[in-house]
Formats: C-alpha cells, structure tokens, sequence
C-alpha cells in the first residue's frame, strides 16, 4: 500500500517533469531569472531534475548504493559534495539528453521502489547522509520525490518567467497536452 503510495507519485511527477522539458529549447539552456542571484540556468535544473531529482537517492536509500566513484564511501563525502555551488553544478547539452537521462532516471526509481519491502517502509529508520533527523525510510522516499516535485515547480515558474504559455494544469496535470 504505502509502496503504491510512492509508485503513484513518482510516476506522476516525472511524467509531468518531462512534459515541461518539452517546453524548453535548447538555445534556451542559459537562461536564468533577472532578478536576483545564485539561480541555476535552465540546463543546471534539467540536469538536476533528471540526473540528481530522485532515483540516486533512492537507490542509495534502498540499497545502500549511492553511486559514488573512486572509492569514496556516503560517509566521506563533505557538505559541498551534497550541495555544491551554483557555479560548479552541471548542465545538460540538450533537452533530448535531459529527456533520456530523466527516463533513467524514472527507471531506476520506479525499480528500487518495486524492490523495496513493503515491511521495511515503516520499521526501518535512518538519517540521510546529508544529515537531518532519523526517520523511517518511507518518509525519506517520500522526501525524494517531493524534491523532485519542488524542482519540476521551479521549472514551472521559469516558463513563466520566460513568457511561454504555460498554465496550472501544466504543472498538475499528468495528461494535459502542450
């Protein structure tokens, strides 16, 4: 049941996420906000939304594989390796490979998930690498796919900003056509 619960939002979420990519150019992939500063180009946020939104996390959350290279364990990673810079996050080169790379990373969620044991959702408790407090591994699940949620509205009002018609239904809904 509460697996149902994070199978549903996710694939609610990326398919509206990769809806919104369709709205963005890839002549569009420098833009940033006006006003205001540390903003992530559109390209950092695709790479973000597809590459950093959700299924690592997950993975790392359900197996214990958080993807690091070189030998490094979660454990040795410093504040920044969590949350780095504007300036030192990665962008995408193209919507296309946005788009590819949000489907693995769809993929790769909705595996982990369908894996999970049910049991374990609410009996396991744990505290996320980056820190926070202990809590049972269903609400950081949940916790992972409302940070893709919340990115997938930043991209939203980024399409506002840039003067294309986009509308609430865009955002919530799963099948609303463009």
């Amino acid at each position: 049941m509460l697996r149902n619960i994070l199978l549903n939002e996710s694939e609610k979420t990326y398919s509206i996420a990769e809806r919104l990519f369709t709205f963005i150019s890839n002549d569009e992939l420098n833009w940033t906000p006006a006003e205001g500063k540390n903003w992530m180009t559109v390209g950092q946020l695709l790479m973000h939304c597809s590459a950093f939104g959700c299924g690592k996390a997950i993975q790392g959350f359900v197996k214990g594989d958080w993807g690091l290279h070189d030998g490094k364990t979660i454990e040795e990673l410093i504040e920044s390796d969590h949350t780095p810079s504007v300036e030192e996050l990665p962008r995408v080169k193209s919507v296309e490979a946005a788009i590819e790379l949000l489907k693995e990373d769809k993929k790769l969620t909705i595996n982990c998930l369908k894996e999970v044991d049910e049991a374990r959702l609410l009996s396991e408790h744990l505290k996320a690498p980056w820190g926070g407090e202990v809590l049972p591994l269903f609400h950081h699940l949940l916790q992972m796919i409302v940070h893709l949620v919340h990115h997938k509205g930043q991209l939203y009002y980024y399409i506002k900003l840039m003067g294309k018609n986009v509308s609430s239904n865009d955002l919530w809904e799963v099948n609303n056509a463009k």
